[in-house]
């Protein structure tokens, strides 16, 4: 069935588990006899909560009589590869792999160099960091197989559709063992728990092409020839020579930031944002935004979205993960951040959100630090990282304060059980957040109106969400190659070009194409 005989339905969640009261609405609604109808194929899937009327908006195509099924969507084919790599990239997140990926298309093999671990290794050292505050600089929640979003949710919603086709990331996923249904969703997700298989899978794939992934290799500089960027140095002195460096390494890299100002490479200070991750019970949250018809089971658990202007800057939710648990999400010791997660089947029994406030050229200065540096914004997540570890009392104990104690402006006595495996520190959150806590107080009055309890003595505010995006921007030019340096790519989150795994995964490509451009390859 194409997309062009596919047409619009609006429906209540029970027609969505009902395949016979779906074929009457979709065939009433194409104009057809129900009899005609061997069934409903449902392309797009949307949930409307808005106006206080929960409603499933879908985008279906009818299956008549003669139709065949669509044949299972398996990975690309990638040519057989050899020779020495061309290209190394730098970072196995979403940014490099479909970097590689696509550069294999273009006929051209990589070498990518991942600082972190493989993804099963990578779980050990996440149990170390859950269950006893001992954290590895290298392979934490952020470095390792796959990048920040193995392990924080999998979220793929994006608006990035300027950088390419989401749909082609989308299958590439389901290819490698995701759920279909992440091509149905509105907003897709396919959960920590299934992620790690299908990154392994890609692995597996691009390595059957004779794309190299190298792990535990942590790169410590860059190697020039004639004024061009020729390779990389990495921890213990071996030299990777290269036609090309991609950068693709993450929103957490400062050491490879601090290079990068060492080495003269052009980077400038970008907007972030740093705030708090909320936290309240999943059945509050369903009955905010289903009303009557929370717990549905074609609804499954709520997320919400808001956004508000206080104190003259923007303050909004980020990550929300239904049915998710809070994580340590720090890379050195002594600092501490925090994140959040949902399995595949968002059924916990909390619900938590970044709550977060900008960070612009105004905010550093009121911190003391000067916007003409590149690296400013790095110093101020730096510095509040190692306030809240302190606030905390160490070993990863999450300072945290209820919502309503927080408007209030007092320490809480007690707090609500949480996800968070480290546990709360009852502390004054304005004693980590500084003057960032005046916005989000403000913000929350304004969301409490709106969704009444929200702002009540069952939230929890968890301390400290900082790495919402690289306070760092690599620059490049519209070639995609650095100014400064020529042949080097800034590439994904980390370069300051992507926020999450879609976006990232689509500057990966085009990074690609980039890349294949300068070296002269033609694309197949």
């Amino acid at each position: 069935m194409s997309d062009a005989a596919a047409f619009d339905l609006s429906v209540h969640p029970d027609v969505v588990l009902d395949a016979d009261a779906l074929r009457r609405a979709a065939a009433r609604a194409a104009g057809v006899r129900e009899a005609d109808v061997r069934g409903v194929r449902v392309l797009r899937r949307a949930i409307d909560a808005r106006h206080g009327k929960v409603r499933m908006h879908l985008r279906v195509a009818l299956v008549l009589p003669g139709m065949t099924e669509p044949a299972a969507i398996e990975p690309v084919a990638l040519p057989s590869l050899g020779g020495a790599p061309r290209v190394a990239i730098v970072g196995a997140g979403p940014a490099g792999m479909f970097c590689a990926w696509q550069l294999a298309q273009h006929g051209l093999r990589s070498i990518v160099l991942e600082r972190g671990k493989p993804v099963r290794a990578r779980r050990h050292d996440l149990a170390a960091l859950t269950r006893r505050g001992v954290i590895d600089p290298d392979s934490n929640y952020c470095f390792g197989e796959g990048g920040a979003g193995t392990f924080s949710d999998g979220k793929l919603y994006t608006r990035a559709d300027k950088r390419g086709a989401p749909e082609s990331v989308l299958r590439a996923f389901v290819g490698y063992g995701a759920p279909p249904e992440i091509l149905v969703d509105a907003r897709p997700h396919i959960g920590t728990n299934r992620l790690p298989r299908v990154i392994e899978s890609m692995r597996e794939h691009l390595g059957s092409a004779g794309i190299e992934l190298s792990f535990s290799r942590r790169v410590v500089d860059l190697r020039l020839r004639d004024g061009r960027v020729c390779g990389v140095e990495v921890a213990g002195g071996d030299v990777i020579d290269a036609d090309a460096v991609v950068l693709a390494v993450g929103h957490s890299a400062r050491d490879i930031f601090e290079l990068m100002a060492r080495s003269g490479v052009m980077i400038a200070f970008k907007p972030f944002a740093i705030g708090v991750r909320v936290e309240h019970e999943q059945a509050f949250v369903d009955r905010l935004q289903y009303g009557a018809l929370a717990g549905h089971p074609a609804l499954g658990s709520a997320a919400y979205r808001v956004v508000e202007q206080a104190c003259g800057r923007g303050v909004f939710s980020f990550c929300m993960c239904p049915g998710g648990f809070i994580v340590p999400a720090a890379t050195s010791p002594q600092e501490h951040v925090v994140n959040g997660w949902s399995p595949s089947s968002r059924r916990g029994r909390y619900a938590n959100s970044g709550f977060v406030t900008e960070i612009d050229e105004n905010v550093l200065v009121s911190f003391g630090f000067s916007p003409t540096d590149p690296l400013a914004g790095l110093a101020l997540q730096r510095s509040l990282e190692r306030a809240s570890y302190d606030a905390g009392g160490g070993a990863f104990v999450a300072p945290a304060q209820r919502l309503d104690d927080f408007l209030a402006r007092r320490q809480s006595t007690e707090l609500p059980s949480c996800s968070y495996p480290r546990g709360l520190a009852p502390v004054e959150l304005d004693g980590v957040l500084g003057s960032l806590g005046e916005p989000l107080r403000v913000a929350l009055r304004a969301i409490d109106r709106r969704m009444p309890g929200f702002a009540g003595p069952t939230g929890v505010g968890v301390a400290l969400e900082s790495r919402t995006s690289s306070p760092v921007r690599i620059v490049r030019g519209d070639d995609g190659q650095s100014p400064s340096h020529p042949r080097l790519f800034p590439c994904g989150e980390g370069a300051g070009y992507a926020g999450g795994i879609m976006s990232a995964a689509l500057d990966g490509i085009r990074t690609a194409d980039a890349v294949a451009a300068t070296l002269g390859v033609r694309s197949r």
